[in-house]
C-alpha cells in the first residue's frame, strides 16, 4: 500500500506530525512518502492515496491548490476529498454550520465591493480573511481601534479577499482553545492551545503563528458539540477532522472546523500516530 503524505515545499520542515506519522505508517505496513503538493516532478498516480497534511501555503494560491486536488483525485484518491476541501478552505462554511443550528461564534462576512466601514459594532473583535490558516492576517481590535480595523478590512477587500469579523471571547484568555482530533469519525485526543491574538499585536506574516500546546481532556459539553458538528456534515466519514472550540458564558462555541490540512498534534496524544496509521491501513484496504 503506497500513501503520499502531502506537505508544501515551504512547510516540510515545520510539520511536527510528519515524522511520527510516517514511522507509524511504516509500522502498519504502509509505504508512506512525504512529498510536496507544489513539486511538479511528483507523479501522484503512483500512490494508492494521497493524504493532505501540511499544505499550508495554499491560501496564497487557492485556485491552483484546488485544481491540484482535482488532478490528484482523477489519478488516485485524495483524503480528505476535493469536495470537502473546496467547502472547508473558505471560512464562510461557518455560516452553513450556524444555519444548521450549531453554536458557532457570531460571524459577520464582508465581500469585495462591500463597505469596510460596515463592520459590526463590537467592544472587542477579530478581523481576518475567510481564506487563511495559522492566524495569518488575523488581528484583534478594541472599539477604540475601529478605524485601524476598517483599514485592515479594506486592505483585504481591495486584494479581492472575503473578510470574517467575530467578537473576541474573553474566556479564551484564561481557558485557552480546545481542539478535538478525530480519525475515521472516532475521537482520538485533544489539546489546549494558548490564546494566539494579543491586544496591540499585529498579524503574523509567517506561515503560521507560534502556538503553545498542552494535552487536554475535553469536557462533556465539548465532546457533545464536536460530535454534533461532525454529525451535521453532508459527507461520508472522513479520514481526519479537527474541531476547534472556544469557551463562552453559554458553553463551548465552534471557532473552526479543520478538514483540510490541520495540525494533528500527534506528539500530544499517546498512541495517536499508531491509531491513525491503523485507520489509514484499513481505509487503504477497503479502497483497494
Amino acid at each position: 500500500m503506497k500513501l503520499a503524505l502531502a506537505t508544501a515545499i515551504a512547510a516540510c520542515d515545520l510539520d511536527g506530525d510528519l515524522e511520527p506519522l510516517q514511522a507509524a505508517c511504516v509500522a502498519a505496513g504502509i509505504d508512506a512518502q512525504v512529498l510536496a503538493w507544489d513539486d511538479p516532478t511528483v507523479s501522484w498516480a503512483r500512490f494508492d492515496a494521497v493524504l493532505l497534511r501540511s499544505t499550508w501555503d495554499y491560501m496564497d494560491r487557492l485556485p491552483e491548490f484546488l485544481a491540484w486536488c482535482d488532478r490528484v483525485q482523477s489519478v488516485s484518491r485524495l483524503w480528505n476529498p476535493p469536495e470537502v476541501v473546496r467547502w472547508n478552505t473558505d471560512k464562510r462554511y461557518l455560516g452553513d454550520l450556524a444555519a444548521r443550528g450549531l453554536p458557532v461564534i457570531e460571524s459577520h462576512f464582508l465581500a469585495p465591493g462591500d463597505d469596510p466601514a460596515s463592520l459590526p459594532d463590537l467592544d472587542e473583535f477579530v478581523v481576518k480573511p475567510t481564506v487563511g490558516a495559522g492566524s495569518r492576517d488575523a488581528q484583534r481590535y478594541q472599539r477604540s481601534e475601529r478605524e485601524a480595523a476598517i483599514a485592515h478590512a479594506r486592505r483585504l477587500l481591495d486584494a479581492g479577499r472575503h473578510v470574517l469579523v467575530q467578537p473576541y471571547l474573553h474566556a479564551v484568555d484564561e481557558h485557552g482553545e480546545t481542539a478535538l482530533l478525530f480519525f475515521e469519525g472516532r475521537f482520538s485526543h485533544a489539546i489546549r492551545k494558548a490564546p494566539l491574538l494579543r491586544r496591540g499585536e499585529g498579524p503574523t506574516r509567517a506561515l503560521f503563528k507560534e502556538e503553545h500546546i498542552q494535552p487536554r481532556e475535553p469536557s462533556d459539553a465539548e465532546h457533545a458539540l464536536a460530535a454534533a458538528v461532525l454529525a451535521s456534515l453532508p459527507f461520508e466519514t472522513l479520514a481526519y477532522a479537527r474541531v476547534d472550540l472556544l469557551p463562552s458564558p453559554t458553553g463551548p462555541q465552534l471557532l473552526e472546523l479543520e478538514l483540510t490540512e490541520p495540525s494533528l498534534f500527534l506528539p500530544y496524544g499517546e498512541g495517536s500516530a499508531a491509531c491513525f496509521a491503523q485507520a489509514l491501513a484499513h481505509r487503504l484496504g477497503r479502497a483497494g
